[in-house]
């Protein structure tokens, strides 16, 4: 599938932050509900002057209602006649047009054959809870799960290493019609740091539906001693949906980061990324991505 930018036009990079509170998601959505795209373009609009024309947005990876994002990355092809007149001033106008749980921290232009969705080599995420018999710090309530069962951090680490690697991920995925649940986990870690905050670092070349919060429901079962270590992997063997698996609640989950390879390898990736994904030894499936 072609990517080139039309005759014309400038592909401009994004890199941004956002507190998900409030938001319901990053995608845009019928009915008026505030969203990181929607907030992000018509800032856009306004600030370049351009009238009825809406220049719509790619993003690295959508994210669900409640959850924030340190590192997200995205991209927009703006006319170059724009991009001419208003780059200078455009990050500076952006700030002073958006809300404050949202910030565009740089506008560059984007390499030859970068997408911000499909040249990423990864996704980093963080998952943050604690197990304090207090419960959360207020002043992180919006940003930690509070767990009311005392967690084994080691006992976690050991149930996590045995979901690491290629596998199809359906038993911890939201199916989605047309797409594939085959991802690789690349990392998979916990360690408990200051104040005793557990914060779990999960990176893949890229995420289904629903697939860290699960994750993090299946450890978190592990951790609290509910199952043993090797559960969750014969949960992911299994390849069902199970119901002790919970999809823990999305405010202690942050993008963190967005990996992307050298700049003479953005297309080749940008292909790749669209190609279908089977595992060893199977036929091929339905869906890309």
């Amino acid at each position: 599938m072609s990517d080139e930018v039309a005759a014309g036009f400038v592909r401009v990079r994004l890199d941004l932050s956002y507190d998900g509170t409030a938001f319901s998601g990053w995608a845009k959505q019928a009915g008026g509900r505030r969203t990181v795209q929607g907030e992000i373009e018509d800032a856009l609009r306004t600030v370049t002057r351009s009238g009825g024309v809406t220049y719509e947005l790619t993003v690295a990876g959508r994210t669900d209602a409640g959850v924030h994002a340190r590192g997200q990355v995205a991209h927009v092809d703006l006319p170059r006649e724009v991009w001419a007149e208003h780059h200078e001033k455009l990050l500076k106008r952006l700030a002073g047009r958006l809300p404050r749980d949202v910030r565009v921290w740089a506008l560059r232009e984007a390499p030859a054959g970068f997408n911000a969705r499909f040249s990423a080599v990864w996704r980093r995420y963080a998952y943050r809870v604690t197990d304090n018999p207090g419960g959360v710090d207020p002043l992180l309530r919006h940003h930690v799960l509070w767990h009311d069962w005392p967690l084994d951090v080691d006992a976690m680490n050991e149930a996590a290493r045995g979901l690491l690697g290629e596998h199809d991920f359906a038993a911890y995925c939201k199916k989605r019609e047309g797409a594939t649940t085959i991802r690789t986990l690349q990392e998979l870690s916990l360690a408990r740091g200051d104040g005793g905050i557990v914060t779990a670092t999960v990176r893949a070349d890229a995420f289904c539906h629903n697939m860290v919060r699960s994750l993090i429901g299946a450890l978190l079962f592990v951790g609290d001693g509910h199952r043993g270590p090797e559960w969750p992997a014969k949960v992911l063997a299994a390849g069902v949906r199970d119901s002790a698996v919970h999809v823990v609640r999305p405010h202690g989950l942050t993008l963190e980061e967005v990996g992307y390879p050298a700049d003479e390898l953005l297309a080749a990736r940008n292909r790749e990324a669209r190609n279908r994904r089977t595992l060893p030894g199977t036929a091929s499936g339905a869906g890309c991505c």
